[in-house]
Parts: structure tokens; sequence; C-alpha cells
């Protein structure tokens, strides 16, 4: 059990919460979740998290979404970012990864240096960096991963969990996964129903879309994830955003 004082998480007992949840539809995970946190954000990039946007903007309660701009992404997927901004009418909070490190790394080791030595460097500067600036204001964030995403990672990932990555002293940070249970089925089974923006990549092929450099389409029956990252094994496909997927599995 959580026990912070003077927090909202004060109290909260996680795995009672991860029980009542754990079969519930995604939108009763989703309301609970606004419901128990005011400072609660949902973090945005593709197909799984504009489903949560949809959700929440039917929920018709408040929610606030950020997103980051690691400066390599594709055009389309900017496109997108603005589109369902427009499309519900919402403000989307666009994180940046600090200039100065940025420019260190591109002069020291060139654009592409992820091709040669991994792109946990890359990542760390250009989304975790920020992803933890955001996350420190925060009490609880939003995520669309789901279990079959990666069997390597995120097999056991749960509806809801206290998020040990991005948690610090004695500040608690609740991290939930409405979508964590669904399937890619699922995902655009909703899409195709409620007429849900999405990014125009899914129509080339592309399943997983991160970063223009280190995303491709994959092939028939090949892994969402194997489009990531390819050049690298299965158990190292993560950008450090959910790192405590990784710490499970150790």
């Amino acid at each position: 059990m959580v026990q912070l004082t003077g927090q909202p998480t004060a109290g909260l007992d996680i795995p009672a919460l991860e029980t009542e949840l754990a079969d519930q539809s995604p939108q009763k995970i989703l309301e609970r979740a606004l419901d128990l946190f005011d400072n609660i954000a949902i973090s945005f990039s593709g197909a799984e998290d504009v489903v949560l946007i949809d959700m929440a903007h039917r929920l018709n309660k408040p929610f606030k979404v950020f997103s980051l701009d690691t400066g390599r992404l594709h055009p389309e997927t900017y496109q997108f970012i603005d589109r369902v901004r427009k499309h519900y009418g919402i403000t989307i909070d666009v994180m940046y990864p600090d200039a100065a490190q940025v420019e260190a790394l591109v002069r020291e080791k060139g654009l592409f240096s992820f091709y040669e030595d991994g792109h946990k460097e890359c990542c760390d500067i250009r989304k975790v960096a920020p992803l933890r600036r955001k996350l420190a204001t925060l009490d609880a964030w939003v995520t669309g991963q789901r279990q079959d995403q990666n069997p390597s990672t995120r097999a056991g990932v749960p509806v809801v969990q206290l998020d040990g990555a991005f948690s610090s002293g004695d500040r608690a940070l609740i991290k939930f996964n409405p979508l964590s249970r669904w399937t890619s089925a699922d995902v655009w089974l909703y899409i195709r129903a409620f007429e849900v923006p999405y990014n125009p990549l899914h129509e080339r092929g592309f399943i997983s879309i991160g970063c223009e450099p280190c995303t491709r389409p994959v092939l028939p029956n090949q892994h969402e994830r194997e489009g990531r990252w390819w050049w690298e094994d299965a158990g190292k496909k993560e950008c450090g955003l959910h790192s405590i997927n990784q710490e499970k599995q150790g």
C-alpha cells in the first residue's frame, strides 16, 4: 500500500485497485482514474492513445493530454497530432528535448549513432528526459500500453500500477493502462466504429509508429513491434518510457 501523507496517493491500495479494475472495460478503468485524480494526463502518440482520448471525451470529464516531440517524427505524425487537437477541441501539451543535449549528441556522434550503438542514448535524451520532466508535475498518467504489443516486455502490464520508474523520493506516481487486455483488433474495431482519427501511416503498413529513422512497415504476420528498432533484438524494443516493464522482466 502506498502511504504518502499529503498526496492524492495517500492510503491508496494499488493491488486492491488492480483487483477491482482488472476485469472492467477500458472506459470504466479510465473513468475511475479520472475520478481518483485531478492531476492526471493521457500520454498521446499513437492509435491506442487517441482511443483513450476519444473515451475520455465521451465520458464528458475534464482531462489533460501531453505528447513528446523528439524532433525526428514523421511529417504525418505531426499532422496527426494537430488533427487530434482540432477534432476534440483540446490542448495538447507538447514536450521537447533539451536543445543543448541534442546538439551535443549530434556533434559528437552524428545524426544516426543509434544504428551503431543502440537507441538508448538517443531515446534517453529525446524521449525519456522530456517525459520525466512532465511526469514530475503529475500525480498519475494514462497510457495506451497493451499486453500483446510486445510479449518480451509488456505481457504482464496491469491495468493500474505504482510507476516505480518515475516515482521519486516520497512522491509516488500512479500509472493506468486501461487497454492492457485489449488486442490490436479491439483498438481498430473501436477506431472504425467511432470514426476516431488515426495516423495515415497505418495505411502504408506501419503499425507501431515512433521516430522516422527507427520505424518501418512490417510484413504480413510480423509482430507489430518488429518495425521498431528492427536492428536490435526483441528484448530491447522499449525506448525507456515504460522501463518498469523491463524491470519486471528481470
